[in-house]
């Protein structure tokens, strides 16, 4: 058994927020996969455009020989975006290999620790042996950025489950396998909806869940919520607003600055009796499966 630690990222429109995610994981990886529609389409069927200057970029910052570019058909027309993902995810875990930990991450997902990750996944490596009779999945926490604001960005201020690594990729919705869940206290900042207006549109139009949200009512709110008036206003989540109640501010005009201050925020963390109550909820609830 080969035990690896296999990480893939499936890469589109937003190619370019892999200078910020592939440094957060590449030293602790056995293995980077890139996976890109060879056609260059998205999910939806629409255009993409690669620079040149990326693939340059892979080629210079791979110093260790980690990275594959994985390139095949991923969207089919017939399929729905949420369809057409799951299968690339599912194309793409065959291409890393079942019999290793396979964790999938997006390019606007930063990892604040990834070493303790790997570290905790290596101690459950008793769960590589015949993982289709003993399916998990591995969930830290997503630090969800909502708006980059002047001086910094608004943030959501609880901390949300995120279906990251898997011993068996039977995926149903997303990354989910709808199999058993192990927590870990690990975080990941995700850059999910601080972008520009221009890129947040082409998000919507083409991500797995283009069907589910409300374009004009989020980006109504997301366009007037500003460092001044954040406190005074709720339901920032976009599917069911209700679920990102509220915001907070972090000061950084850069990344390493984010990192840094967001590392200084202890409490920030799920605590251990929090991760306890849901590892134990999950083992009784897969008991009798």
């Amino acid at each position: 058994m080969s035990e690896k630690i296999q990480v893939g990222f499936l890469v589109s429109y937003d190619y370019e927020l892999l200078k910020n995610s592939l440094p957060t994981i590449y030293k602790e990886a056995s293995t980077v996969f890139l996976a890109i529609d060879k056609y260059r389409k998205t999910w939806n069927g629409d255009a993409i455009e690669i620079s040149p200057d990326f693939f340059d970029w892979i080629n210079s910052f791979d110093v260790d020989n980690k990275i594959i570019i994985y390139e095949d058909e991923f969207y089919v027309p017939t399929l729905s975006t949420m369809e057409c993902e799951v299968r690339e995810r599912k194309m793409l875990s065959e291409k890393m290999g079942i019999g290793n930990w396979l964790i999938q991450i997006d390019a606007d997902e930063y990892f604040l620790d990834f070493k303790s990750f790997v570290d905790f996944l290596k101690s459950k490596n008793h769960l590589l042996i015949n993982p289709e009779r003993n399916p998990v999945q591995i969930s830290p926490f997503l630090i969800n950025l909502y708006k980059r604001v002047d001086g910094g960005f608004l943030y959501v201020n609880q901390a949300t489950k995120v279906m990251v690594a898997t011993n068996y990729p039977n995926y149903k919705i997303g990354r989910n396998t709808k199999s058993k869940v192990i927590y870990r206290d690990s975080l990941i900042l995700h850059e999910c909806l601080s972008r520009t207006k221009e890129e947040l549109l082409i998000k919507f139009a083409n991500w797995g869940h283009d069907v589910d949200v409300s374009v004009d009512t989020f980006m109504n709110k997301w366009e007037n919520v500003n460092v001044t008036n954040y406190k005074t206003m709720n339901n920032f989540f976009y599917l069911d607003p209700h679920k990102w109640k509220t915001l907070e501010f972090i000061k950084g005009n850069s990344f390493s600055e984010i990192f840094e201050n967001f590392g200084k925020m202890s409490d920030f963390k799920p605590s251990l009796f929090f991760i306890w109550k849901k590892n134990f909820g999950q083992w009784f609830k897969h008991l009798f499966n």
